[in-house]
């Protein structure tokens, strides 16, 4: 912050002219981390409770289903186990060595980050106000459901030793912690490196959402945003460059107000299920058949689905 107040006082004595653009990019910065930042550490706290209080075996009962009811409902799962992203994988590979179909685990896995309450509760606050609220929020949920029940149908009855990378040691039934100071001390520990965790990423994505909309030049942004296919593809790279947490990339996205309500869609359902740190995550845990199959799938409808939405909201 020090040397932050030193950088604007320099440009204020010899360079008086960019202090403005400074000052912008600051304000859209801060206004981006006040806004979400509250949501982060929700979704940190949620995520907390279930890795502590809550056993992840609940969901093997998904097993006991029909084969046709599992992937859907292993999807809306997502919405009584508000995960993280990051937190959903290491729960995804427990549940198939423990005998879960692995397209359903994997469903779950990258439904969970897009459905869970806190995540559509942040979309609903970041596009509160705004004509395309009704179509943020359902679409977001409706297709993130989609995007993941493809992957997981996609996946088939795929055998686990031929979607895991490697057999993973995985606990029977989760450690107990005997003394109740043990487990709220596990809870407070998850929750304060869950918080810093997603917390590093969110100052991340809010600086470059804020640099792209001080420095970069307003008619080539609104080019990009009005160009059909570029436009979802480019949120979607975005969404995979910044790495954000679901509970905070409603409000980066709707800050590219640039870009019609189709490629903000993309960001929000494509980022929550493949990005940078995503990809090393999935590169450790599942076969490449599994990385491509999600690769692919959550890409293929995340691009109709904001191409689709982007047609209706013309």
């Amino acid at each position: 912050m020090v040397g932050l107040i030193a950088v604007i006082g320099l440009l204020r004595v010899f360079a008086p002219e960019r202090v403005a653009w400074l000052q912008a990019a600051i304000i859209i910065f801060s206004a981006l981390v006040v806004q979400a930042l509250p949501f982060v550490l929700v979704g940190a706290l949620a995520g907390a409770v279930i890795e502590v209080f809550v056993s992840p075996s609940k969901l093997e009962r998904l097993a006991d289903l029909p084969k046709w009811a599992q992937l859907p409902c292993a999807a809306l799962a997502g919405v009584a186990f508000p995960l993280c992203e990051c937190g959903s994988v290491p729960v995804a590979r427990r549940l198939i060595s423990k005998g879960l179909s692995p397209s359903a685990a994997i469903t779950f896995m990258l439904a969970a980050p897009v459905l869970n309450p806190v995540v559509i509760a942040s979309t609903f606050v970041a596009y509160r106000g705004r004509s395309t609220l009704w179509v943020m929020v359902p679409g977001r949920f409706i297709l993130g459901f989609i995007a993941a029940v493809v992957v997981g149908w996609a996946l088939g009855g795929a055998r686990s030793e031929n979607l895991l990378r490697r057999t993973i040691p995985v606990p029977a039934e989760p450690i107990e912690l005997g003394r109740p100071e043990a487990r709220w001390r596990m809870f407070f520990l998850h929750l304060g490196n869950d918080f810093l965790f997603m917390g590093r990423f969110l100052l991340i994505g809010a600086a470059a959402a804020a640099a792209v909309q001080t420095f970069l030049p307003q008619s080539w942004t609104s080019k990009v945003g009005g160009l059909p296919v570029v436009d979802v593809l480019a949120m979607m790279a975005l969404a995979l460059i910044l790495s954000l947490c679901s509970e905070s990339d409603a409000f980066i996205a709707a800050s590219f107000t640039q870009f019609g309500p189709g490629p903000q869609l993309a960001f929000l359902v494509f980022g929550p299920m493949v990005d940078l740190k995503l990809i090393s995550l999935y590169a450790g845990t599942f076969s490449r058949r599994t990385l491509l199959a999600i690769l692919v799938g959550a890409g293929a409808v995340s691009l109709v689905g904001g191409l689709w939405v982007g047609v209706l909201a013309r």
